[in-house]
């Protein structure tokens, strides 16, 4: 399956990482990563330290957007109030990128963040309270919602169809007024419900998570032509809500069946290119470069390889795009739909 999860499992392998490094591809190219955690998580940390570390492996990231990740959540209060710490957490790192005294890129310069949509009318009036508590940096909301049938798959939610709730709609039916909003993570199947949603609110900005997460494991593995077929459909029908955005990313590098010693090294941003390009390229061809931007799903992304190979393998898959086409997929789409600040 796609490689995101509600969990962080497993740990970075910086070692293993550090066996393979690049020469960065275009490093003027200024990029704006749409798609990024802090954390700190089942004994895995990522903080702002880390993300510093990995903008500066040579990439020329102008800015970065986080996205919500149940983080630094408040342990005492209502519930549904409980997210606010997250934002409050953010803000903080922002105001710490925004001074300079980390470097010229300004980190988290937009958040999107969490709140329980289902709470119907009840939505709009903690929308208000997020978007007061980060100084004006937040930007939307993601309720993940991806859900399959499949007892092998993993259901971040459990129960299907969210996106078609009426309650859900009702909390969902703020976004426009505030000017928010929505990032959707579900899984290739469901992508019917997102296109659902945009049809239903043409105003509102929905901003598609990793591609539509293909799945490629479990069930799926036997068939993955059939998968590619589906999801392809699916992504025609979804391109034409001129509502909706794209994620690139976050994808399976190797699947299983890759040999051993295949793993005993990172794989390269060829590698990377290599495996991606059909799902990308496709992306791109439906819904045209000014809706599409590239992500790096930071950390989650870094257990399969650093931050310069993924960049690196994006300006591959951009390599014979034009120079505004290239402006748009790395920083020009993101900016404008997540109202991102740029020189």
């Amino acid at each position: 399956m796609a490689q995101t999860a509600s969990r962080f499992a497993g740990q970075i392998d910086q070692e293993w990482l550090s066996k393979h490094t690049e020469t960065i591809l275009e490093p003027d190219l200024p990029i704006v990563d749409p798609h990024h955690h802090l954390w700190i998580r089942d004994g895995n940390v990522y903080l702002l330290p880390d993300l510093l570390e990995d903008i500066a492996s040579g990439h020329k990231v102008a800015a970065t957007v986080f996205e919500e990740c149940h983080s630094m959540y408040r342990q005492t209060g209502p519930a549904e109030e409980q997210s606010i710490g997250e934002t409050e957490f953010v803000t903080g790192v922002a105001a710490m990128g925004a001074s300079g005294a980390f470097g010229a890129s300004k980190v988290c310069a937009r958040m999107i963040g969490r709140v329980e949509l289902m709470l119907g009318d009840r939505a709009k009036p903690l929308l208000e309270r997020h978007m007061i508590a980060s100084g004006g940096r937040f930007a939307g909301v993601r309720q993940s919602t991806a859900w399959d049938g499949h007892d092998r798959i993993h259901k971040v939610v459990p129960a299907p169809a969210m996106l078609l709730d009426l309650n859900f709609r009702a909390g969902f039916a703020a976004l426009a007024a505030l000017d928010l909003v929505f990032d959707a993570w579900v899984y290739h199947p469901q992508l019917h419900e997102v296109a659902n949603l945009a049809a239903a609110f043409p105003n509102t900005r929905i901003v598609l998570n990793h591609v539509g997460s293909p799945i490629l494991g479990g069930p799926y593995a036997a068939d993955r032509q059939k998968v590619f077929t589906d999801w392809k459909a699916g992504m025609a029908a979804l391109a034409q809500h001129q509502n909706v955005t794209v994620k690139l990313g976050a994808l399976p590098i190797r699947l299983p069946g890759v040999g051993s010693a295949a793993k005993d090294t990172p794989p390269s941003s060829e590698e990377v290119a290599a495996v991606w390009r059909p799902w990308l390229d496709t992306s791109i061809e439906l819904f045209g470069a000014d809706r599409c931007m590239f992500e790096s799903n930071f950390p989650v992304q870094k257990r399969w390889c650093s931050y310069q190979v993924v960049w690196n393998a994006f300006k591959r898959i951009a390599a014979h795009a034009s120079a505004a086409e290239k402006a748009a997929l790395f920083a020009g789409t993101a900016a404008r739909v997540y109202g991102v600040p740029l020189p």
